[in-house]
């Protein structure tokens, strides 16, 4: 029994610290990173929804590669579902700690995740009755879903709001701090540091990081110099067009489409911070006096509400924006724009034949409102479907970034006749180069660097760019991959 003992304390005594790489892994959605520190304390950094659809999403997204009631401590890094959409299952699950986040990003949390409860109540809805209307006699097929409405409030009084470039102790031997990632209101990198054996271990996760030189927020702040780096990769191979060539190609698409071809711009973007960029644009366009007489439609509830959370942060808004506030106190409204939230007011607009410009959710075009106005679209030369960020390959958008000739739309096959339009540079992910500055200054310290958030093909070049670049033990870890550090 002594013998035991002694073996037990001598394999206590070799615990080291770990991280396990629990989604984003090779793929881009679903962000959810383990630490686990020696004295066995757990730090949960993000914890978002794998967004797509399939049963193996469905699967990812109700399975766990830990137990929630093991958690100590939880630090998100913004407000998109795909780092935050599981929150109110975890909670559901046991989780019972606190939820460290910047304090943008607490109040949009609060919008974004009932919305995303919604429409998981209704994507089960329609899952289930297509099941009951087949017929099918395998009743295991039926879903539930990953939370309701009602798990959104348990969920969010354990959010804790806290500023940028602040450490704060979260644990006697761990302190976090936030800097301003620039990718949307509230998003942050975090940086902890923690305190094992007596030396100090410094760990750094980037989030998303954002673009210098874009609309509305403040540019990327450089982290502390970290040991070891998780950072995110979804554009490591490509560099996106600057401002002014964006202005000028939005402009021309909107010219294009809606007094060429008297056709509607359809634009899927998501309700948190691509929507608020691009109404933005408009308003500066308009004040300009650039922007043709069109109608300009916002079409979803969630981006009337997050477009109200922004004015309550200024201080996440950069120098321009404030000025620009000065002459024009609301940057997200002119006469032409019009914010539609009853499902009666959206559905007119297939209805109609006007030029217009229809700007709705979600980006990716796997849910929302979007799905109906590309039903109702996609198949006149006339309109355009402009597409301005990231989509997953098995979504819609990602079939038509990849030149899909025919889409499938609530069951039904769709020929694409309308013109696909993709500009990356709307993106708020920072490209490779924009990715490389951001971590730049990690070159002296940095042990170890774990790519996250993005395709295999697309991180092993990032892989090789910044290996040129000087930097060397670079990891690109699969899904429940687990390191020691």
């Amino acid at each position: 029994m002594v013998f035991y003992l002694r073996m037990l304390i001598i394999a206590q005594s070799f615990k080291v610290m770990k991280i396990k790489f629990c989604g984003a892994a090779q793929y881009v959605t679903g962000s959810s990173h383990l630490i686990e520190l020696d004295n066995g304390y757990k730090i949960l950094l993000d914890c978002g929804l794998f967004q797509g659809k399939g049963q193996k999403i469905w699967d990812w997204n109700n399975e766990w590669l830990f137990k929630p009631s093991e958690i100590d401590c939880m630090i998100l890094s913004h407000a998109h579902i795909d780092h935050c959409g599981r929150i109110p299952k975890l909670v559901k699950d046991g989780y019972k700690g606190p939820i460290h986040t910047t304090h943008a990003t607490r109040s949009l949390c609060a919008v974004m995740l009932l919305d995303s409860a919604k429409i998981q109540e209704m994507d089960v809805e329609w899952h289930n009755r297509k099941v009951l209307k087949k017929r099918k006699k395998d009743r295991q097929s039926l879903r539930n879903p990953l939370y309701t409405s009602e798990d959104i409030g348990p969920a969010m009084v354990r959010f804790e709001g806290h500023p940028y470039d602040v450490w704060e102790q979260v644990h006697p031997d761990v302190q976090v701090m936030y800097r301003d990632a620039g990718h949307i209101l509230g998003s942050a990198s975090i940086t902890l540091k923690i305190k094992e054996g007596g030396k100090e271990t410094i760990v750094g996760f980037s989030g998303d990081i954002g673009r210098p030189d874009r609309p509305i927020l403040r540019d990327p702040q450089p982290m502390p110099e970290v040991d070891y780096l998780i950072c995110e990769s979804t554009y490591g191979d490509r560099v996106h067009e600057n401002t002014p060539e964006q202005s000028a190609q939005f402009l021309e698409v909107i010219k294009k489409t809606c007094l060429e071809k008297k056709g509607k711009l359809i634009i899927p973007a998501f309700s948190l911070g691509r929507t608020q960029e691009i109404v933005y644009m408009l308003d500066k366009m308009e004040n300009a006096g650039l922007l043709p007489r069109l109608k300009v439609y916002v079409d979803s509830p969630l981006a009337v509400n997050v477009t109200h959370i922004f004015g309550l942060h200024p201080e996440c808004f950069d120098k321009e924006t404030n000025e620009y506030i000065m002459s024009d106190t609301n940057p997200f409204g002119f006469n032409n724009l019009e914010y539609i939230k009853e499902v009666e007011a959206s559905k007119s607009l297939n209805n109609s034949d006007e030029p217009c410009i229809i700007i709705s959710a979600s980006g990716m075009m796997n849910a929302g409102r979007v799905k109906h106005h590309l039903a109702n679209n996609i198949e006149n030369p006339k309109n355009t479907i402009l597409i301005v960020g990231y989509c997953s390959p098995e979504t819609p958008g990602g079939a038509l970034r990849a030149g899909a000739e025919t889409i499938e739309l609530f069951d039904e096959e769709k020929k694409v006749r309308a013109d696909i339009v993709i500009m990356d540079s709307f993106s708020a992910h920072g490209d490779k180069n924009e990715m490389y500055d951001f971590i730049a200054n990690q070159k002296p310290t940095v042990k170890r660097i774990f790519l996250v958030h993005g395709e295999l093909d697309t991180q092993n070049a990032f892989k090789n760019f910044l290996m040129e670049k000087g930097f060397s033990n670079i990891e690109i870890p699969g899904k429940g991959s687990e390191f020691n550090l």
